[in-house]
């Protein structure tokens, strides 16, 4: 369905060809941050507060049920799909804790398993589809691709943060310091040197994994740990607030649905990068 410009409207968001993750806004970075920074806190507070093998099964249903329920939609939602975003954040936190605290993996061997498993996550996709655009993502298997590199980036920068404030000795703050100036390389090199767009937007969606869980483990963690003390419970009440307060806001006033249908024709065409 057109509107008489020839522009599809955005009645024309079906199952068929409807694309199945929001438009790359301000609010989605911010949302995305949150949700990072929750998933980070929610999983130390659970594996602290009941038993943790417990915990890491109760992860593990809540995202697949999250995830099944996105897939169930078949066009994007704000509602589930932040849902599913918010339940890769706590069950790619616990993979990556398991990896370290049970296996004894060091976490520069954890980060650099979950980077190739990521990568081989962008080669198989690319091969499979030729585009690795978040602009394309309009079938279940782009969209299964999609949430497999998203698992596997929560994973990576879970490993990634604690690298920083464990291994390295920067402290929780330091970290967020750290990957809050790191996340600015690809946001300027899209906006003023012309970088490839999808270089850029998977390179800082990778960044707000560790920016996030730095910052949450700072303000959750004792102040013996270089965190303020303010308790994991706490943090994980008020970033779920936020949350909630921002995707209302998002599935009212619908402002970060992706217009554009794409159509069977398309789907090794990459698009022009969103600005």
């Amino acid at each position: 369905m057109s509107t008489p410009s020839g522009r599809p409207s955005s009645s024309a968001l079906t199952r068929i060809g409807a694309l199945r993750v929001p438009e790359i806004t301000a609010a989605f970075w911010i949302v995305k941050g949150l949700s990072t920074a929750m998933g980070e806190s929610t999983s130390d507070y659970l594996v602290t507060s009941i038993d943790p093998q417990i915990a890491v099964v109760l992860g593990f249903v809540v995202f697949a049920a999250a995830l099944v329920l996105q897939l169930r939609v078949g066009r994007y939602n704000a509602w589930t799909y932040w849902l599913a975003v918010v339940g890769v954040g706590v069950f790619g936190t616990m993979a990556a804790d398991v990896m370290h605290v049970v296996l004894g993996v060091p976490y520069p061997i954890s980060t650099a398993f979950y980077a190739v498993a990521l990568a081989a996550v962008f080669i198989v996709w690319y091969r499979t589809e030729h585009t690795l655009s978040i602009h394309a993502v309009d079938t279940t298997r782009r969209e299964l691709f999609y949430w497999a590199a998203v698992m596997a980036t929560f994973a990576m920068g879970t490993a990634l943060g604690d690298f920083t404030a464990y291994t390295l000795h920067l402290g929780y703050a330091t970290s967020a310091a750290l990957f809050a100036v790191a996340i600015l390389i690809p946001a300027a090199g899209y906006r003023w040197l012309g970088w490839n767009p999808i270089l850029c937007f998977w390179t800082a969606y990778v960044l707000t994994r560790p920016l996030g869980a730095s910052v949450a483990d700072w303000l959750g963690k004792p102040t013996d740990t270089s965190g303020l003390g303010i308790g994991d419970g706490p943090v994980v009440a008020v970033f779920g607030l936020l949350i909630l307060a921002l995707v209302a806001y998002l599935a009212i006033t619908k402002s970060d649905v992706q217009q554009t249908i794409r159509t069977s024709g398309s789907h090794h065409e990459d698009p022009a990068p969103r600005r």
